[in-house]
């Protein structure tokens, strides 16, 4: 067993020691090593405890100490005030943050509904007779991420609702379902100019050309420009192909999935990992009167209620012509989230509410909905907290400055931007932030050096912004992504990391080709073909083994 408590006075012990040293040398390395520790800590007791409250926890206080020139009283205060501010800041009320945590807990009561009224295995026993295969099965997922290219957030959660009775019947485990909702999420969004992601991205693209007095450039047609140069997001798409076609099944993911197919357990049965969000198979015995329509109401009640909010949310916030990009740079998500987590709530309640007796009591719906959401509710406030800790301590604006004062050569440009970018992302646990920061240091340092890499570059940074978010346990789409599916968070990250690592090499050569060759279609040939090698010679490798055994 590893000592948890012992690793922790470890790494404060040495922190003391390495301050007190560098105070005697009048060493400034201390500045640049103390922003970073917090992410380092928090990460590599996530690995190595696989506890993802105490390793937020950890990274808060560390975090937080550090800030306060390890005063413990600030330090707890700071703490506080971080947990504070979630909820209340500047004077008023932070509704967008309080509006996505009510929509989670609307998740929690309307899977719960779901469950209780039959919708949830009358659907299951209707896709089951339409899609016969496990594999047909893996695609539903991975089709309806394609398709709900919208937003991260209604993307993970929405399509987890919809595939998850179909995927338990075929004995496909969560933390693979988790693995297909991440992977087509964000991938899918970033690359997507009618969506959140694309909006904000090509509205930064917009004050950079202005900035740097760019005019032969438009942002719209810049950003279609960088699609094919989103090299990650192009090798992580391929790879969940990979993983439904041909049993790409690698590491950890291998493991969950042969439980799933040979003892029907689709998570871990560790007790340690009892708390599943959004799971209430154990709770419910389903009414005998569900029908399909009592899950598909609800759910397209969800998306209709969701995206017209967002649609009308942007028209009334946007000042400039009304287009498809001005409106979802304008929009307001949560709010329609929750409006629409509540329509589709009060859908589930009236089928339920008409159904004959036995059926469960409303109040323990309720209930027991929103308890299912509470372990996603409360990893999400400490990956806040954490982010303010970040944010004070500047990591991300650390990481740029290193950027800045390096040499690098101009064909490396790519390639480094990408890194960069993947690591702040990974730190940090936001995308949008490492675009925010990164994107505008990217146009500035290739501008000054070879201005044929500005869309690569620029494309790198969104790449690796994603591979980031895919590798850190405090992402928000990580976290919603594993809600959605009814996944353990951490096992969830922990399959996802090998798939994130092929796409993040695939990525990487690719980058690399650019800067050298500077030919789209050869890199986006190299990008395309490492997986496929790879998963070709894990096929090859079971087969043989397959052979042997036999």
């Amino acid at each position: 067993m590893i000592d948890t408590h012992s690793i922790i006075v470890f790494f404060m012990k040495r922190l003391q020691d390495r301050i007190h040293i560098m105070e005697l040398l009048e060493v400034n390395e201390v500045d640049t090593f103390l922003p970073l520790l917090p992410a380092i800590l928090m990460l590599a007791l996530v690995i190595f405890t696989r506890k993802i409250v105490l390793s937020l926890g950890t990274g808060i206080f560390v975090g937080a100490f550090i800030y306060t020139d390890f005063s413990i009283g600030q330090t707890l205060k700071t703490i506080w005030l971080y947990f504070y501010q979630i909820f209340y800041s500047d004077g008023a009320l932070e509704t967008s943050n309080l509006l996505l945590l009510g929509f989670l807990l609307l998740l929690g009561i309307m899977t719960a509904l779901l469950a209780a009224s039959g919708g949830s295995q009358a659907f299951g026993d209707w896709m089951i007779q339409k899609i016969k295969t496990r594999t047909g099965a893996q695609m539903m997922p991975i089709i309806l991420g394609l398709v709900i290219f919208i937003d991260d957030y209604f993307n993970s959660l929405a399509v987890g609702q919809v595939a998850r009775p179909l995927t338990d019947r075929h004995h496909i485990s969560r933390a693979k379902l988790a693995y297909y909702i991440d992977s087509t999420s964000a991938p899918v969004t970033v690359i997507s100019p009618i969506s959140s992601w694309g909006a904000f991205i090509i509205g930064i693209l917009g004050s950079l050309f202005a900035a740097n007095q760019i005019t032969d450039m438009k942002p719209l047609t810049s950003f279609i420009q960088m699609i094919p140069y989103n090299f990650y997001a192009i090798a992580a798409l391929l790879i969940v192909f990979l993983v439904a076609l041909f049993k790409f099944d690698i590491g950890p993911m291998k493991k969950h999935e042969e439980r799933a197919v040979r003892d029907h357990q689709l998570v871990d049965p560790d007790p340690k990992k009892a708390h599943i969000p959004g799971d209430l198979n154990a709770v419910f015995k389903p009414h005998q009167d569900g029908r399909v329509y009592h899950l598909l109401v609800p759910i397209i009640i969800l998306l209709v209620v969701t995206v017209s909010l967002m649609i009308v949310t942007g028209i009334v916030h946007t000042e400039d012509e009304l287009t498809f990009l001005h409106i979802f740079e304008n929009t307001d998500v949560n709010i329609s989230l929750f409006s629409g987590g509540f329509m589709a709530v009060l859908a589930g309640f009236i089928f339920h509410f008409r159904q004959q007796s036995p059926k469960a009591r409303s109040m323990k719906i309720f209930v027991e909905g929103i308890k299912t959401m509470l372990p996603a509710i409360f990893i999400l406030i400490l990956a806040w907290m954490i982010g303010s800790t970040m944010s004070d301590l500047k990591t991300g604006e650390h990481l740029a400055h290193i950027v800045q004062n390096s040499s690098i050569q101009a064909p490396m440009l790519p390639f480094i931007f990408f890194i960069i970018a993947g690591v702040m992302s990974l730190a940090t646990g936001t995308s949008w932030g490492t675009f925010s920061i990164m994107l505008p240091i990217g146009a500035e340092v290739v501008l000054n050096l070879d201005t044929s890499l500005l869309l690569p570059v620029l494309s790198a940074v969104l790449a690796g912004s994603v591979f980031g978010d895919h590798c850190t346990p405090i992402s928000d789409t990580t976290i919603l992504s594993s809600t959605g599916a009814g996944a353990n968070h951490i096992d969830h990250v922990i399959t996802q990391l090998p798939y994130a690592f092929i796409a993040a090499l695939s990525a990487g050569v690719g980058y690399l080709s650019t800067g050298l060759f500077g030919n789209l279609w050869i890199s986006l040939i190299i990008v395309i073909a490492i997986p496929l090698i790879i998963a070709w010679l894990n096929q090859a490798m079971n087969q043989k083994k397959q052979t042997n055994i036999e």
